[in-house]
């Protein structure tokens, strides 16, 4: 699928919504509550969840937009992240917890008495960082080998994802596993030293995250644009003719979803320190689908298409279970109806479409 999508203006309206983004935390440090360029703690903490969602959104993009390979288990990436990162932030807490022990609250409720072989080393920060990145990569590594190998494809690779990703969160809801069961971690204090409350601290969470997106924007598009890339379209497009002219698949779609499932695993570590939770409902099948669809209202297949469709899905969540609370499935539902009969290729699709009759009137 051939796009324009990186062309200069395009990189220019890129570099001017990051700015954008970027002062929002410099507007909630600089001014006081009530001033007009004041921006809430709040809203911070909600854009800052929203960039999270979308290079999650993005790292999907890559699997299904480019290589035709349909996830509905990329919610357990995510998620493994987030408890990669939240194993050191429980550890960070030390002995301010409720029963000011050396284990979590979770640990000592249930009368652990030492951590279990996985949590060792989680004290270290780079350590847990590790995790974060190898544990996704090596589950996505061992289960896109055994599922390319026997080429498994289409809906029933879809199929069996979901089960995987619902799988472990039924293992991670069990108290014993050591992930603190339907709680999960929470209850963060610290992170490097620095309390994980000061909004400098926040600040500086939020802008990471910003330079992740678009490093893994930047990343991804060096690589669609590349002949890997091609390749990877080209699995999309005919993968019996691929295989035809001497290539195999199986290469190219392991590497492509093992990329995929690590900036899911960063995009998770990101945003359990400042949500403050990671439990195993972000493991569920719904959460997976939900990221399915920010690809699909946004565009897929076009990069950028997933973070703007991150955003407004979860802007209008955010507004609609405010309002409608009992509604919004219903109204998640409606919208990807409508998206897939009236704008199958998302809302750039759109944009270019309306663009391209108004330079033909």
């Amino acid at each position: 699928m051939k796009t324009t999508l990186f062309s200069r203006p395009a990189w220019a309206g890129i570099l001017a919504c990051a700015l954008l983004l970027a002062l929002l935390p410099v507007f909630n440090l600089a001014f006081e509550p009530g001033h007009p360029l004041h921006v809430s703690s709040y809203m911070v903490a909600l854009v800052g969840k929203f960039m999270c969602y979308a290079m999650a959104a993005l790292a999907l993009d890559l699997v299904w937009g480019y290589t035709g390979i349909l996830s509905l288990g990329h919610g357990v990436f995510f998620a493994l992240g987030g408890y990669a990162h939240g194993m050191y932030l429980m550890r960070a807490i030390g002995r301010d917890g409720v029963y000011q022990s050396n284990l979590p609250d979770f640990m000592v409720f249930l009368d652990w008495k030492t951590y279990p072989w996985f949590w060792s080393m989680t004290d270290s920060f780079w350590y847990s960082m590790l995790l974060v990145v190898a544990v996704p990569g090596v589950l996505a590594f061992v289960f896109g080998y055994f599922a390319f190998r026997s080429r498994i494809k289409g809906v029933y690779f879809s199929i069996i994802t979901q089960a995987m990703t619902f799988a472990f969160m039924l293992l991670f809801f069990r108290n014993n596993t050591g992930f603190g069961g339907n709680n999960g971690f929470t209850d963060f204090k610290r992170i490097l030293g620095h309390a994980i409350t000061s909004p400098s601290t926040k600040a500086t969470l939020y802008l990471i995250t910003l330079g992740m997106l678009l490093g893994a924007l930047i990343l991804c598009r060096w690589i669609v644009r590349s002949k890997l890339g091609r390749v990877l379209q080209a699995v999309r497009d005919s993968e019996s003719r691929l295989m035809f002219i001497g290539y195999n698949p199986l290469w190219f779609k392991l590497f492509v979803w093992t990329l995929s499932a690590v900036l899911c695993g960063i995009a998770g570590a990101l945003y359990v320190p400042q949500v403050g939770i990671i439990n195993p409902s972000e493991m569920s099948p719904g959460n997976s689908i939900e990221m399915v669809i920010w690809a699909a209202v946004g565009g897929r297949g076009t990069l950028l298409g997933p973070i703007i469709g991150a955003f407004s899905v979860n802007g209008l969540k955010s507004w609609f279970t405010g309002a409608f609370p009992d509604l919004w499935l219903y109204a998640l539902g409606l919208l990807f109806i409508l998206v897939t009969l009236f704008m199958p290729q998302g809302i750039l699709g759109l944009a270019g479409k309306l663009r391209r009759q108004k330079e033909a009137a």
